[in-house]
């Protein structure tokens, strides 16, 4: 009784055995030990159920990476009589042989299984394909006559015999992939395939050239990498593995090795032909800058191979009228995937059937690159020409779909054409594909029902989010039948999960596929954002400016305060130094990104914006560096006088902020909630943030750091954030770390109570509303549907005297009604003829109805009010990273409850306000304002009356040089106190930031002091 093997040998035998049925090492022997083979030459024991012959490594030709005798025998028993018009040449076999390796070398092995060998006057087809179908048996017969093989150690090197590739892969006896294995209870990985892949296979010999295999696997028992193209040193992997408890790896299997899916499931025959048909595409780039054309060739990574295998099998099953949520990470590759899918949702057929599940895809998307990006993928992917219609225009859209163009790219502002026009065309039936990628870098503000309706808003503007586009599209809409839709997002919100996700039979709702952002960080598809996270903490002190002490409304007094202190050119101008001192020191380095290392700067508005954009500027001029800052906003802003705009700042047109920022010009980008999401350029290292970032925005804000860029080596990021606490950026990470579900469903009930609130207000007769309806729905001009809505709003503004919190609850409550309903409306399972009027009575009512906002303007008058007093910063952790929780995350149900606008006001005076404000955010500043002030002066002293200070600083004219001097004669001004501030010694030795800020401050006072304000500080004590 002997040990089970568990070695390298023993893992070939298993995959073969897999495959063919049939392992070599149980192949029969006659008795003198020769093996017994048929009359093909082929090894006797095939079992052709598997799919795959054995292939036999003395049938290896090393100059043409062939099987010969496979490669002669599927093409004698297919295409005998092609074969004879070649046979009259004299050594016809190589003219074939030499002919084919040159359409490989030139065009790839794609080509040549997809379009056959034409050779003189004959026409060689040397890949059947995979039938669409079961209509036509003729196509599967002709595909069954393939020849699938698997070959264990291929001897392949020309100038080395004894080298040999573990395990190669055939189809008619071309070489399709190769196979590296190890096996991890020998003490050998993946690890140790890849190196030898790297460093010991020859990408100059033929097997191994690019083009001519479509991939080369490094596997063992556990894992699996992949490369498509095999450079050296060079040669980059990609992980090829199912990932494991929402992480890298894979699960345990029950009845194998983790690692079977590829070979019982992904080197099937019909899986390969698939990949090899619909998956794989070598694409061609011209690199606009150097002009050189880059090829590159895709083969999908396990995860976008499985969504897009399980989005066709459910919709060829079910048909349409599905919906499906998808939530890919960044970095899972999602325009690959969709392009993947929507080129095969179009050729997609129900099982026995003639007829295409969907005449039409439509991709939705809401970046214009991605849009082009795309459209240029899925025409170079399809192999049909000019099925691809791109939408710009309504009349594009409405065109593209009355033509029946089978693919149709549009943007989201089109979405509610797209849904009309749906509806519309009932005899046809759709599948959307809705890219949550990236949402809008337009910088509107979102659509926010707001309890405060005041100025207070402004101060922190939202880009509006694309699920919330698409939602407020689908508003009040049921979904036709006739229409799928795929949602593919990496931030599945409450509402989204109920309207796209798979709803459990304990109530959850679901995604319908996942690869989370745990696995995408684990295998390195992007960074973790979160593992260099520094925090400041801002303190600040105010004073009041005016005699009289007036009465404000408390909440609202102590959020503008902050906002007026965060926004002041003083702390602004603090916390600019401390960004580009940063930047300088520890960003723009040739460790980092090789010396291309970028950063952003994420301001709470465009006022703050402009004010960082100039602060910045200035600092960086005096710095004589070689690079300049670019600022982003939308539209026109007046600050302090002078009306700005993106290119009277930048000096080039906002189109060009992109590309600009791309080169070597630029290294800052200041923005207002513009490329907060959607921007994807991988030399973006660092981050500041000076806003309140929370919920799906701060994920998808912080995310644009996370782009991995092999080439130059970037390996990390760094965040430092002046506003935002980890607990908050934890809270809003969370979520989307592993996997999100909905505990249940939104109660509809809640409708029912908002609806009691709304009637009993006396805003509305139900007579008015239905009356209304009937007219709307009948289409008739808008003139006969104002005075039913003016009389309703009259009662409103006027007649019914409301107390202004009465008119907000209403007025909000109303906008809650509109929006749950119009949400839920399509998956509730009866009618609600009642909601379903007023949701549409409500919508034409709200924009009528006049909120009378007094806060702004008192808000206003606290500001000039109070003055800044004191102003420091203190960090509060450095270089820390925020730990997510790996456990599934629940979100509950939007809106449980109606929303209560009201509440008393609280109001206190001036004096009150002040000291509460100065105790939330002064306390703990170790420092009074005169002990600053009077070691400040004490160090300022020192510097002016060193004897070097002239010369070394005020006289030299090099930026570098003086900078250089003036931290050396500040250092010894610091170590001339040390007795006396022993505190600020280890303060300015222990903190680099601390250091730099203190130097460049200390630099900013004695450039903009007088020759007076100099002589004083040198008389004082």
């Amino acid at each position: 009784m002997s040990p089970s093997q568990t070695n390298e040998r023993a893992l070939e035998s298993c995959i073969e055995k897999a495959l063919t049925g049939l392992s070599r090492d149980e192949l029969k022997k006659d008795e003198n030990g020769e093996l017994i083979v048929s009359e093909t030459g082929a090894p006797y024991g095939l079992s052709p159920e598997h799919g795959y012959q054995l292939g036999w490594p003395s049938d290896f030709d090393k100059e043409f990476a062939i099987d010969t005798r496979l490669f002669w025998e599927f093409l004698q028993s297919t295409q005998a009589e092609e074969l004879k018009k070649l046979q009259d040449r004299p050594n016809w076999q190589r003219l074939i042989l030499e002919r084919l390796n040159r359409k490989i070398l030139k065009d790839g092995i794609l080509s040549v299984l997809k379009k056959g060998l034409s050779i003189d006057s004959a026409r060689l087809t040397l890949l059947y394909s995979l039938p669409y179908n079961a209509t036509n048996p003729e196509v599967q017969a002709n595909f069954e006559k393939n020849i699938f093989s698997v070959t264990r150690q291929v001897h392949f090197s020309q100038s080395q015999p004894a080298l040999s590739i573990d395990m190669a892969i055939f189809i008619n006896g071309i070489a399709i992939a190769t196979i590296e294995l190890k096996n991890a209870w020998t003490g050998q990985t993946t690890y140790h395939a890849r190196k030898q892949y790297q460093e010991d296979r020859d990408p100059k010999e033929p097997l191994l050239n690019f083009k001519r295999c479509l991939v080369h696997f490094a596997a063992d028992t556990d894992e699996v990498y992949m490369t498509t193209k095999l450079a050296g040193k060079k040669t980059f992997f990609l992980p090829f593995n199912k990932g494991h408890n929402n992480g890298k790896g894979n699960p345990p299997n029950p009845n194998g090795h983790k690692t079977s899916y590829l070979w019982d499931e992904v080197l099937r025959k019909e899986s390969l032909t698939n990949i090899i048909e619909h998956f794989c595409k070598l694409i061609k780039e011209k690199d606009p800058k150097t002009d050189k054309t880059r090829e590159t060739l895709f083969f999908p990574r396990y995860q976008q191979l499985d969504v897009v295998r399980k989005l066709l099998q459910h919709a060829g099953m079910h048909g349409p009228g599905q919906r499906y949520l998808i939530q890919h990470s960044a970095g899972s590759g999602k325009s690959n995937s969709i392009t993947w899918a929507a080129y095969q949702l179009i050729e997609l057929y129900a099982e026995g059937s003639d007829a295409p599940v969907f005449d039409s895809v439509i991709v939705v998307t809401d970046r214009r690159a991605l849009d082009k990006q795309l459209r240029d993928n899925i025409k170079q992917f399809s192999e049909v020409k000019n099925i691809v219609a791109h939408a710009t225009k309504s009349q594009d859209l409405k065109e593209a779909l009355e033509s029946g163009k089978k693919v149709i790219i549009t943007t989201i502002q089109k979405f509610p054409f797209i849904v009309q026009g749906i509806e519309s065309l009932s005899e046809r039936n759709f599948a959307v594909i809705i890219d949550e990628a990236h949402s809008s870098q337009s910088g509107k503000a979102a659509d926010k029902m707001s309890t405060a309706l005041s100025k207070d808003e402004e101060d922190e503007e939202e880009p509006e989010d694309l699920q919330d586009k698409i939602l407020k599209a689908m508003e009040g809409r049921k979904l036709s039948e006739n229409a799928s839709y795929f949602a593919f997002t990496a931030t599945p919100k409450n509402a989204t999960l109920e309207k796209f996700g798979v709803q459990l039979v304990d109530g959850k709702f679901v995604p319908f596929h996942l690869y989370s952002m745990k696995q995408a960080i684990e295998e390195e598809f992007i960074l973790d954002v979160l593992a260099n996270y520094t925090t400041y903490r801002s303190y600040y002190e105010i004073q009041k400016s005016v005699e009289d002490n007036p009465l404000f409304d408390t909440a609202k007094a102590q959020k503008r305060l902050r906002a007026y202190v965060e926004g002041h050119a003083e702390t602004i101008a603090v916390k600019a130094e401390i960004m580009v001192n940063h930047f300088m020191e520890n960003v723009w380095t040739p460790k980092k990104l090789k010396g291309k290392a970028k950063a952003m700067v994420v301001t709470r508005n465009i006022v703050t914006a402009i004010r960082y954009y100039l602060a910045i500027r200035e600092a960086l001029k005096k710095r004589g560096t070689p690079f300049k800052a670019i600022v982003a906003f939308s539209g026109k802003k007046k600050v302090d006088g002078i009306e700005h705009t993106e290119e009277s700042l930048n000096g080039f047109p906002s189109k060009d902020i992109p590309d600009e920022f791309d080169s070597d010009d630029y290294k800052l980008l200041v923005v207002a909630n513009k490329y907060l999401t959607g921007f994807d350029q991988p030399k973006l290292h660092s981050m500041y943030v000076d806003k309140k970032l929370q919920h799906v925005l701060a994920v998808q804000t912080l995310s644009r750091l996370n782009r991995a860029n092999k080439k130059l080596g970037k390996n990390d990021t760094f965040i430092l954030n002046f506003y935002n606490a980890t607990e908050d950026i934890k809270r809003a990470f969370d979520p989307f770390y592993t996997s999100t579900s909905l505990a249940a469903a939104t109660d509809v009930n809640v409708l029912h109570d908002l609806k009691d609130l709304l009637d009993e207000e006396g805003v509305y007769e139900q007579s008015e509303v239905i009356q209304f309806n009937e007219l709307y729905f009948n289409n008739v001009p808008a003139d006969q549907l104002s005075p039913i809505i003016d009389i309703a709003a009259e009662r409103f503004n006027n007649e019914l005297e409301l107390e202004e919190d009465q008119k907000v609850g209403f007025k909000v409550r109303a906008k809650q009604f509109v929006k749950i309903y119009g949400q839920v409306a399509c998956m509730i399972p009866f009618n609600n003829p009642d909601w379903e009027m007023l949701h549409w009575f409500l919508k034409f009512l709200i924009p009528k109805l006049h909120i009378t906002d007094t806060g702004g303007d008192q808000m206003d008058e606290i500001l000039n009010s109070v003055d800044l007093s004191s102003y420091g910063l203190s960090r509060v952790k450095l270089n820390s990273t925020i730990g997510l929780d790996s456990s599934d995350t629940e979100l509950d149900p939007q809106n449980p409850n109606p929303r209560n606008p009201g509440g008393e006001e609280e109001r206190e005076t001036l004096d009150d306000i002040i000291r509460s404000f100065n105790e939330r955010f002064f306390a703990g500043w170790e420092e009074t304002d005169e002990s600053q002030r009077v070691r400040f002066v004490n160090i300022l002293r020192n510097v002016v009356s060193n004897p070097n200070y002239e010369a070394q600083v005020v006289n030299n004219d090099d930026v570098q040089n003086r900078r250089l001097a003036f931290e050396k004669i500040v250092q010894q001004a610091v170590n001339q106190q040390r007795k006396n501030d022993l505190e600020l010694y280890r303060k300015f030795a222990g903190d680099e930031d601390f250091k730099q800020a203190y130097i460049s401050e200390a630099m900013r006072y004695l450039t903009m002091a007088s020759p007076e304000d100099l002589e004083n500080l040198l008389r004082a004590s």
